[in-house]
């Protein structure tokens, strides 16, 4: 249970989560309700950016995009950081009936390129700070500019249309976005979501937190995947809420305080590891964090050591929910429950919130509470499948169900606790070894921040298990010290065999633990197999 004093959830009528059918009407309650409400607050001086001024670039962008030569369920493909120009964009292009497929910036440009001419994108809009190069497909600039006097504007020329061959061809105007992931093999995965799974996810989220006009938030997570964009950016909006966007449209521990406090957030959703940054540097830096008007803080993507989220509850003064979901469920499966809600088990991600989770054994046949198996979705915010990889297809969903490729246990009251993924389970001389549940006794280690371990290939046992670990700024813990700990809390198969300390590790761009890069780093060896995006 949270050891925090929780604050009240809202009023005690109930919620009605907003009505809407995908990204095209995402704003028009507000719009019609609260047209100089907040939206956005955009730049780094902090603009103000309303609900109708919104909706009317969006609205201008859609004309555009209407000339330019594209057809209703034509792809774009969209490349901007957290930024007025990704809102505007991805709103613009819904209304007019276009499917966005937004982009890493991050990426370099031969993998962006081979992403765009793999989904055969007309054209892609570009933010200002994006550094397209050569993509082999139409780039059109997209620039919003907005004042504190109110206006806004918006420029866009869209030019000459792509029309490349790919696995667009599949896409349908029930189509909203597709979201590339690529798993644990190299080739990104497109995942189509229609706006039928757009609208239950949205709504689900909603309800969950019971958001609504009063919130504001801080955009951590970047929101080319699910994460940043359905949790922090569609909700709040569906919402009536607000979404500050950092300057240069990403997160910077040095201003998120100050950007919280700007717009009063009443929550914000991250990894991990970003959860882990904010808490060592909380004394110096935020030591009045309790006095932020929090009503919960959330955590997804990947898993959450129980220890960390008490230490967090206790700075924050808030409780911190966990949550569980894939970018082929349109983000959110499961969460643990606000204040007044249900019980908060730590070391669970909560219970199914507007889908169905399962847990089956090999066969597919559902597991009694407290048996171990796979991890099945089920329900409207589920997509359909990959595009142009029946395979891929075909190994993931069966039938409306979609096989996670996360090992997992629910309790009798339906909590779900993740135990591990099946493709990151090491073998030991025939010894199963879940590479999470190691990292979650390895940061229960007094001293040490990050933990990540990996398979070494071994002649004998086939594999043997490895570690990298972060210490905390200031502390001097040395190995021995870290392996007494794992053996007292660890079947001996499971201690690792080697453990290196490190400066840092490998994250991947939404924040999660790069299995990969790690494995590649530490104990170079073949990578195979598919499994759906890790938690996200």
């Amino acid at each position: 249970m949270a050891a925090v004093a929780a604050r009240p959830v809202r009023g005690t009528d109930p919620y009605r989560p907003p009505a809407l059918t995908g990204l095209a009407d995402l704003l028009d309650r507000q719009v019609r309700e609260r047209p100089y409400a907040r939206a956005l607050v955009v730049t780094g001086e902090r603009v103000p950016l309303s609900y109708g001024a919104l909706a009317r670039l969006a609205d201008d962008v859609a004309v555009r995009l209407r000339g330019s030569g594209l057809r209703r369920g034509d792809a774009v493909g969209l490349l901007a950081a957290n930024s007025a120009e990704f809102v505007v964009a991805l709103l613009g292009a819904a209304r007019a009936g276009l499917v966005v497929a937004p982009l890493d910036p991050a990426l370099p440009g031969s993998q962006l390129t081979a992403r765009a001419a793999a989904l055969g994108v007309g054209a892609v809009l570009a933010g200002p700070s994006a550094a397209t190069g050569p993509l082999n497909v139409p780039v059109w600039p997209l620039r919003v500019a907005a004042s504190r006097a109110g206006t806004a504007t918006v420029t866009l020329r869209p030019g000459p249309v792509a029309r490349s061959r790919g696995a667009a061809g599949e896409l349908t105007e029930r189509d909203a976005l597709v979201l590339f992931t690529a798993g644990t093999t190299d080739r990104a995965k497109m995942v189509p979501l229609t706006h039928a799974n757009v609208a239950a996810s949205v709504r689900t989220i909603c309800a969950t937190y019971e958001l609504g006009p009063g919130d504001a938030t801080v955009a951590v997570m970047p929101f080319f995947h699910g994460h940043g964009l359905f949790a922090a950016l569609l909700a709040s909006l569906a919402s009536g809420g607000c979404v500050l966007l950092p300057e240069r449209g990403r997160f910077s521990a040095g201003t998120f305080w100050p950007d919280m406090r700007a717009v009063s957030a009443t929550w914000f959703t991250a990894v991990p590891a970003i959860h882990e940054i904010l808490l060592d540097r909380s004394e110096r830096e935020c030591p009045d964090a309790r006095s932020a008007p929090l009503r919960f803080v959330r955590s997804c993507s990947a898993p959450l050591n129980p220890a960390t989220q008490r230490a967090l509850e206790r700075t924050f003064g808030a409780p911190l929910l966990s949550a569980y979901g894939m970018t082929e469920s349109s983000h959110q499966a499961t969460s643990e429950p606000p204040p007044g809600r249900g019980a908060l088990k730590h070391g669970s991600v909560g219970r199914a919130t507007g889908v169905e989770v399962g847990v089956v054994d090999r066969d597919g046949v559902p597991c009694p509470p407290g048996v171990e198996g796979e991890v099945w979705v089920s329900g409207p915010t589920v997509a359909r499948g990959y595009l142009a990889d029946p395979d891929a297809t075909a190994s993931t969903f069966v039938g409306d169900r979609l096989r996670t490729g996360d090992l997992g246990i629910l309790d009798e009251d339906g909590y779900l606790s993740l135990t591990g993924r099946i493709k990151n389970l090491i073998n030991r001389g025939g010894e199963k070894i879940s590479p999470e549940q190691v990292e979650d006794v390895l940061v229960g280690c007094p001293g040490v921040a990050q933990a990540a371990v990996y398979a070494l290939p071994d002649a004998v046992y086939g594999q043997r298990v490895g570690a990298a670990v972060v210490l905390r700024d200031g502390e001097g813990v040395e190995t021995g010290e870290i392996l007494r700990h794992c053996r007292d809390r660890l079947a001996p198969f499971e201690v690792p065999d080697r453990l290196e300390l490190v400066a840092a590790l490998p994250y991947t761009a939404k924040g999660g633990l790069d299995r990969k890069a790690l494995q590649a780093r530490y104990a170079p060896g073949p990578d195979a197999g598919h499994a759906p995006d890790p938690p996200g």
